[in-house]
């Protein structure tokens, strides 16, 4: 079923002793729901490879996004995974492609920031501030580096939620009910994935539509959640 939209899309599909017509139904219905935003990160010609975990490790989550030598790996932790749809338990498989679809948004957000060069970069205007003075210089780096990854979280959500504006804006509410409740239910207070100063601003979704691109629309929502939310 996926193999001819993989090859359309140009991705290379990684699956230790698979093909990709050897799919599961459940790693296939996400892909098709992805396939929006893969498309367009093709149009983007972001370095993006596809992988397949057969055997995901204890609290994997469905889609990640990692980097090696240059290239985004989107990573999918569903086969062998008891726990890959937690995050949409309750919604009835019918509802889910649009949420999938921003979640996918979300990650090939990370990629963008990747490919231009500004991972882990504030925006022009704005300086790091924390904890640097601090004694203990391991807890400075850790400190940091939880800010670095809560902040690509905040723009990620952003994205996805800006994604959602474009494409699909008769589920906008719905997708920002959802995200917000995953955010306010599991999010530990400053840990990288509390993304709720960034979250709160986006509730009407009226901040998005001004610039050309998706991603480029939660730049503006993103600087000011920047400044609530370290």
């Amino acid at each position: 079923m996926f193999k001819p939209l993989l090859l359309a899309l140009g991705l290379a599909l990684s699956v230790p002793a698979l093909h990709a017509a050897e799919l599961t139904a459940l790693e296939q219905r996400w892909l098709a729901a992805a396939g929006p935003v893969l498309a367009y990160s093709q149009q983007l010609k972001l370095p993006l490879d596809i992988t397949v975990q057969p055997r995901p490790r204890p609290g994997d989550v469905p889609l990640a996004m990692g980097f090696d030598q240059g290239r985004c790996k989107l990573v999918m932790s569903l086969r062998n995974n008891p726990d890959a749809e937690t995050v949409l338990a309750g919604i009835p498989e019918a509802e889910q492609a649009v949420l999938i679809e921003a979640m996918a948004a979300h990650e090939i957000a990370h990629c963008w920031r990747y490919a231009r060069g500004a991972w882990h970069a504030l925006p022009a205007g704005f300086v790091e501030v924390g904890d640097e003075r601090a004694a203990d210089a391991a807890l400075l780096a850790a400190s940091r580096a939880m800010r670095e990854t809560r902040r690509e979280e905040g723009f990620a959500d952003l994205a996805a939620l800006a994604w959602t504006r474009r494409s699909n804006p008769d589920d906008y509410a719905r997708v920002y009910h959802w995200l917000s409740g995953v955010r306010e239910r599991v999010a530990v207070p400053r840990s990288g994935h509390d993304t709720r100063a960034w979250v709160r601003l986006a509730g009407d979704g009226a901040a998005f539509g001004a610039a050309a691109a998706p991603f480029d629309d939660a730049v503006g929502l993103w600087r000011e959640g920047l400044l609530r939310a370290d």
